[in-house]
C-alpha cells in the first residue's frame, strides 16, 4: 500500500478527528447530566449503578458483530450509520421514565457507542497505514476533548437550570448534523483499502472473540483501561476521603485527571514518532506506576492531586497505541480492533468495582496498590506492540 501524503492525507485526519471528537462529546454530554437521570427515574446510588452496567454489557455484546456489519454495507458506510445511530441515541437516558426503561435503554445505547467506537478505530487503523506515521494517540486526545465539552456544556445548563432532556435532544440534533458531516468526508473504502478484491475476501465469523495475536495485546489494554477507570470513578471519592480534600476539589481532581490524560493523548503522536511506540508506553507506564505509588502514599490534598496527574499522563499513550497495533496485527482490522475494544471494555466494567471491593474490605489505599502493580503491567507488556512494525505481513 501506498503512503498518502498532502491535502487528502490531511482532510482524511481533519475528517476522523472530527468523528473521535461527535463520539466523545455524546458520552461527556450524558455523563454531566447523571444527577438529573437519577433524579428523573428516582433512582438510589445502588440501582443507578446496576442500570449503569447495562450500557457495558450492551457495548461488549454488540461490538463483536462489527466485524460482520463492515462486510455488509462497508466500512464507511457501517461508520456513517451507527454515528447517526449513536449521536441520535443520547435521548434516550432524557426520556426513559423508571430505572427498568433506563437499563433497557441504555443496553441499545452501549450497544450503540461500543459498535461506533470500534468502526471509528478501524477507520483511524486504515488511515494511519496509508498516512504511514502515527495518528492513533492524537485522535484519542480529540476523543477527550469531545468529552470535556460536552461535560463544559452539560454543567452550563445544569448551573442555569435547564432540564436534561431538551439539552439531549438539542445536543443531539447538532451531533447528527455533525457526525453526518464528518463522515462524508472519510475516503471510499476503495482509496483507503487501495485492493477491493482483497478486502473482499476476507470473511469475517458471524460474532468474532479476540484471537490470539489480539490476546497478547490485550494484557496491555487491560492494565491500562483498569488504571484509567479507577482514576477517573475514584479519584474524587480518594482525595475527599483519604486525603481530606473538599468535595470541589475532589471534582476539580476528576477533570485533572480527563485533561491529562489528554495532553497526553495530542501530544503523543509527536513523541511516538521520535521514540516509537514500545518505548513510549514503557516510559508512560514507570509514570503511571509512580503516580499510583503517590496516591497510595497521599494523605494530603496535592501530592494525591499530582499522582493522579502522573497516572494519567502516563496512561494517556496505552490504548490508543494498542488498537493501532491489533489493526497491524491482522488483515481484518475491524475484526481485530472489535476484539482489543473487548478487552478493555470489559476492563473498564471491573475496574471501579473491584476498586470499591477492596476499599471496603481493607482500604482505598490497598486498593490504589493494585492499580500500581497493574501500571506495571503497561511497561512490562511494551513490547506486544513491535507487532507490524519489522514489516512482516499481518496474519
Amino acid at each position: 500500500m501506498s503512503r498518502q501524503r498532502g491535502p487528502s492525507a490531511r482532510r482524511d485526519r481533519i475528517a476522523i478527528s472530527l468523528v473521535f471528537a461527535v463520539h466523545g462529546a455524546v458520552v461527556g454530554t450524558y455523563s454531566s447530566r447523571l444527577p438529573w437521570v437519577a433524579d428523573h427515574v428516582h433512582a438510589s446510588p445502588g440501582t443507578l449503578g446496576a442500570a449503569m452496567s447495562a450500557l457495558t454489557v450492551g457495548a461488549l455484546v454488540a461490538m463483536p458483530l462489527t466485524g460482520q456489519l463492515v462486510h455488509r454495507l462497508g466500512g464507511r458506510a457501517a461508520l456513517r450509520l451507527l454515528m447517526v445511530l449513536w449521536t441520535a441515541s443520547l435521548a434516550i437516558p432524557g426520556l426513559m421514565p423508571n430505572v427498568g426503561w433506563l437499563a433497557a435503554g441504555l443496553l441499545c445505547f452501549g450497544a450503540f457507542a461500543g459498535v461506533a467506537d470500534v468502526l471509528m478505530n478501524g477507520q483511524a487503523v486504515r488511515i494511519e497505514q496509508r498516512a504511514g506515521k502515527s495518528i492513533m494517540s492524537g485522535l484519542h486526545g480529540m476523543w477527550s476533548v469531545g468529552g470535556i465539552v460536552g461535560a463544559l456544556f452539560g454543567a452550563l445548563c445544569a448551573g442555569a437550570g435547564i432540564s436534561a432532556l431538551p439539552e439531549f435532544l438539542i445536543t443531539a440534533l447538532v451531533l447528527v448534523l455533525a457526525g453526518l458531516a464528518a463522515t462524508g468526508l472519510l475516503p471510499s473504502d476503495a482509496r483507503l483499502s487501495g485492493d477491493v478484491e482483497e478486502q473482499e475476501e476476507i470473511r469475517p465469523p458471524r460474532f468474532a472473540l479476540p484471537t490470539k495475536a489480539v490476546l497478547g495485546l490485550g494484557v496491555l489494554g487491560f492494565c491500562a483501561v483498569f488504571a484509567e477507570g479507577s482514576g477517573t470513578n475514584w479519584s474524587a471519592v480518594y482525595l475527599t476521603s483519604v486525603a481530606h480534600a473538599s468535595a470541589a476539589v475532589g471534582a476539580y481532581c476528576v477533570t485533572g485527571f480527563a485533561a491529562t490524560m489528554a495532553l497526553g493523548r495530542l501530544t503523543g503522536d509527536a513523541v511516538v514518532r521520535r521514540f516509537g511506540p514500545v518505548l513510549t508506553v514503557r516510559v508512560g507506564g514507570t509514570l503511571a506506576v509512580l503516580g499510583a505509588a503517590g496516591v497510595v502514599a497521599a494523605r494530603s490534598p496535592w501530592p494525591g492531586i499530582a499522582g493522579f496527574a502522573a497516572m494519567g499522563l502516563g496512561i494517556s499513550t496505552s490504548v490508543p497505541l494498542c488498537i493501532a497495533a491489533a489493526g497491524r496485527a491482522t488483515k481484518d482490522s475491524d475484526t481485530a480492533v472489535a476484539g482489543i475494544s473487548s478487552i478493555t471494555y470489559a476492563s473498564g466494567l471491573a475496574a471501579g468495582p473491584s476498586v470499591g471491593a477492596l476499599g471496603s474490605a481493607v482500604s482505598l489505599p490497598f486498593a490504589f496498590g493494585l492499580v500500581a502493580l497493574l501500571a506495571a503491567g503497561i511497561s512490562l507488556t511494551a513490547y506486544k506492540l513491535r507487532v507490524g512494525l519489522d514489516g512482516s505481513a499481518p496474519a
